[in-house]
């Protein structure tokens, strides 16, 4: 597949909508640390994180941004080095902090927060190897 530098190279790339893209960037890069990349208009911005990739855009073509005030309906999950150094900068930066960071049987040590526009975000560090079978979940091939 030919490369294109006019969108992000990730095999999956969330959109998420949001009621100004400006602010959405300039929150997304201060307090979670996202790097922006493209920036088309004042509609829609391409972000990276790592090899991962973020698309900002604004509630145009049938997107509305997210009601804060109703029950999540999605997560974007963002694997970080360091989870309680980025909960830390996370919060110092004023982020609405849904959980603190909890290590879970799985293996990971995971906290979550919401963004400007009510977004939810789950920040994830791997700190264990662990079996699906040791904590109640299964494998299913081919993986």
């Amino acid at each position: 597949m030919p490369r294109n530098r006019s969108v992000p190279s990730s095999s999956v790339t969330p959109v998420l909508t949001y009621p100004n893209v400006g602010d959405a960037v300039a929150w997304l890069t201060r307090v979670f640390g996202f790097v922006e990349h493209v920036r088309i208009g004042d509609h829609r911005a391409q972000l990276g994180f790592g090899d991962g990739a973020l698309i900002v855009a604004d509630a145009s073509q049938g997107r509305r941004s997210p009601d804060v005030d109703t029950a999540a309906t999605h997560s974007v999950m963002v694997r970080v080095d360091d989870v309680d150094a980025h909960y830390r900068n996370a919060l110092a930066a004023g982020a609405r902090i849904l959980s603190e960071p909890a290590t879970h049987s799985y293996g990971e040590r995971q906290y979550a927060a919401a963004d400007l526009a009510g977004h939810r975000w789950m920040f994830t560090q791997s700190i264990a190897d662990v079996a699906p079978e040791e904590w109640g979940g299964s494998t299913v091939d081919p993986w």
